[in-house]
């Protein structure tokens, strides 16, 4: 077996690294604190871009505590964005079981596969399902399985899916007029440069969607989002699109949850403690490295 080349180090040694590298550390014994709770590898996420890998040094005053708020703009941040897109997910769920139950009225639809436009995802979705049903504890499963026999309503279980088989089931619903699909996104239009409302394609509202499932799954995971590349870039509509983007950062998936947002209210509240949010820590910041635009009030200001 080959042996891993870098050293384990201590809380101590985790300090002693930091000044080595010309880390300006303002207090040795707050710095120890803060390691004992806070992960130095964790940590090192924030620093890479204060640190040189040419001579393996922090750039000239780079400090300790600029790092450090770095990384509690990144906690709040999540959980700013953890709070809308939990809101974003439930009304998701609300709409799609109404769109289904409009068209084809069936308690039991989702056990059918004329809702979906490819069959063989349709199957590999439903033996999800099944496993998620398996696993719940919720009381009205059980109700359901005990006194229906073992029959269980859309309404039930789409209050247990998981935000990514909730996206698979609507990535593979019908399109076209008359569909269950159409319906749904008639809660989510925009307007065009035309100022025309205009319902997103199958393509562009999966791509909404999937994004902020991505999206959700990293803050929940308390991983971090600042100075993170998203590999997922949801579509986004005209009036939103930057010109040669060489970073993909978390601003096109808060685009994607602007286009996805349960109600204007819920959006204006979200927007504007986002704005708080970064004058708070607008001395430490880099808004390039979470792909802000310098207009990007005019972006997400739904009122504008």
């Amino acid at each position: 077996m080959n042996i891993y080349p870098k050293k384990v180090l201590s809380i101590q040694e985790q300090l002693q690294a930091y000044k080595n590298a010309g880390m300006i550390i303002d207090s040795d014994d707050e710095v120890l604190d803060l390691l004992n709770i806070i992960s130095y590898y964790r940590l090192r996420g924030y620093s890479f871009p204060f640190y040189d890998k040419n001579n393996k040094k922090y750039k000239d005053n780079t400090k300790f505590s600029n790092i450090l708020n770095i990384y509690y703009f990144d906690r709040e941040f999540s959980e700013l964005i953890f709070s809308i897109l939990s809101k974003i997910e439930v009304a998701l769920r609300v709409r799609f079981l109404d769109s289904l139950l409009r068209i084809y009225n069936d308690p039991l639809i989702l056990y059918n596969p004329c809702i979906c436009s490819d069959k063989q995802n349709y199957w590999k979705n439903l033996s999800i399902i099944s496993s998620e049903i398996v696993r719940s504890n919720d009381v009205f499963i059980k109700h359901h399985l005990d006194n229906h026999d073992g029959q269980i309503p859309i309404w039930a279980i789409v209050e247990i899916l998981s935000f990514g088989i909730l996206s698979k089931l609507i990535k593979n619903m019908k399109t076209g007029k008359g569909n269950a699909f159409s319906l749904l996104v008639e809660n989510y239009k925009f307007k065009n440069r035309n100022n025309k409302d205009c319902k997103p394609s199958m393509s562009m509202f999966s791509s909404w969607i999937h994004s902020c499932c991505i999206l959700r799954n990293i803050v929940a995971h308390n991983s971090r989002i600042y100075n993170r590349l998203f590999s997922t870039k949801p579509e986004i509509i005209d009036i939103d699109k930057i010109p040669n983007v060489k970073f993909y950062g978390v601003y096109f998936v808060i685009l994607a949850m602007k286009y996805l947002r349960p109600n204007d209210e819920t959006w204006n509240l979200f927007f504007k403690n986002l704005k708080k949010l970064i004058e708070k820590y607008s001395p430490y910041i880099d808004l390039k490295r979470i792909s802000f635009p310098t207009d990007w009030e005019k972006h997400l200001d739904i009122r504008l």
